[in-house]
This record gives structure tokens, sequence and C-alpha cells, in this order.
């Protein structure tokens, strides 16, 4: 039922717009990482201390990117449709209404895990060819480098994808678009500045324990869904 549900949502809401936006996304990615390198390069200094410091700033430019995109998601498949009435429809089907929320949900930060997987590969993918023939940062990526970079991949962006749940909670209270999206890149540009090399979300504990509460915040804000006024 609910993968069905997501299938109409996608079908419903022409999703292409999304997925042409994540692809020129990552390609302006991997334009700013071989810019920011190049740059530095021609001014006799070092962009990145090592290829372990390259990979790190293309994880969080990676996270804070996709959050901000599946605020826009939620904005235009949830917030919006609050905000325009437009959900009245959608609840006159005979289908549980948590079903349908939690089919959105479901659907939004399912394309927000995996587009970040996929991105972080890519643009990562991208640097690590580009500095083999360039040699603009100092190290290989090695067999060892592969496995560990892929357990941080896959940790953080199950990390960020349950943060980016936390924007529902001020979307929902006033309806609106705009603070869904700015809430979102508040909360995912504070955890993933960095300072003298150091990023909050370096420790793993608080992007979890944020995206746990994220996941806290859809729970609450939709439970008693079936039972409360639609506006």
């Amino acid at each position: 039922m609910l993968v069905n549900l997501m299938k109409l949502e996608m079908k419903k809401n022409k999703m292409g717009w999304y997925f042409k936006g994540v692809v020129i996304a990552n390609l302006l990615m991997v334009l700013f990482m071989w810019l920011i390198t190049y740059l530095e390069e021609l001014d006799g200094a070092t962009a990145f201390i090592n290829l372990s410091e390259a990979l790190l700033v293309i994880g969080t430019l990676v996270r804070v990117t996709f959050v901000v995109f599946s605020s826009v998601l939620f904005a235009k498949l949830i917030i919006d449709e609050y905000k325009n009435k437009t959900i009245s429809f959608l609840f006159t089907y005979p289908i549980s209404r948590k079903k349908l929320i939690l089919s959105k949900i479901l659907l939004i930060t399912g394309l927000t895990f995996i587009v970040i997987l996929i991105s972080n590969v890519f643009v990562a993918g991208s640097f690590i060819t580009m500095n083999h023939y360039f040699h603009f940062v100092e190290g290989r990526f090695t067999a060892d480098m592969v496995s560990s970079e892929m357990i941080n991949i896959v940790v953080q962006g199950l990390a960020a994808t349950g943060m980016s749940l936390i924007c529902l909670y001020f979307g929902m209270r006033k309806k609106s678009v705009p603070a869904t999206i700015v809430s979102s890149t508040l909360i995912i540009g504070i955890i993933n500045s960095s300072t003298n090399g150091f990023s909050v979300s370096s420790i793993i504990a608080v992007p979890f324990m944020l995206a746990l509460i994220g996941v806290m915040i859809a729970y609450f804000t939709f439970r008693n869904i079936d039972r409360v006024d639609i506006v």
C-alpha cells in the first residue's frame, strides 16, 4: 500500500524537476571542488591538507545541499498542500490519513538518503579521478579508505536524512514554506560548519541525536491527524 502511494505521489508531483536539480547540483559541486583546488594552486597554496580532508568537505557539501533539497520537497508535498488547503481533496480518499502522510514522508526521506549516497560517490569519485591526473592533493585513495569512507557516507547520510525531518515542526506551526526551508538550512549549516578543521557533525552522536529528534517531531506532528481538522 505505502509503496503504491509513494509511486502515485511521484507521478502527481512530476518529480523530473527534482532529479534535474540533483544532476545540476552534483555538477556544480564537482566544479566547485575543481575550482577551489585549482585557484589555490595558482596562488602556490593547497586547498586541502590531504585527500581525507577533501572527502570530508565533499561529504559536508553533499549533506547540506540535499537536506535543503529535502526541505523543498517537504514544503511542496506537505506544507504547501496544507497552506493551500488542497490536502482536503487528498483526505477524501478511502485511505487512512496517517498512511497518506507517511507515504509522503517516506518518499522524501528515501529520496534524500539515496541521493546523498549516490552524490557522495559521484562527487568524491570525480574529485579522486581529477586528483589522479592533476595531483592537487597529496595522498592516494587506498582500498582501506574505500570501506571506511563508504561506512562514513552511509552513517552520515542516515543522520542527515533524520535531521531533515526537523523542518516539519517549523513548517507545520504556521503552514509556512519559507520557515520550512530556512529552518532546514540553519540546522544543517550549523551542524556541518567547520572551525579549525573541527565540525560538530564529526561527533556522530550529535547528528544522530538530532536525527532521532527529527523522527520524533515527524511522529508527534502527525500522530493525531485522523482526529483533527485539516485546517
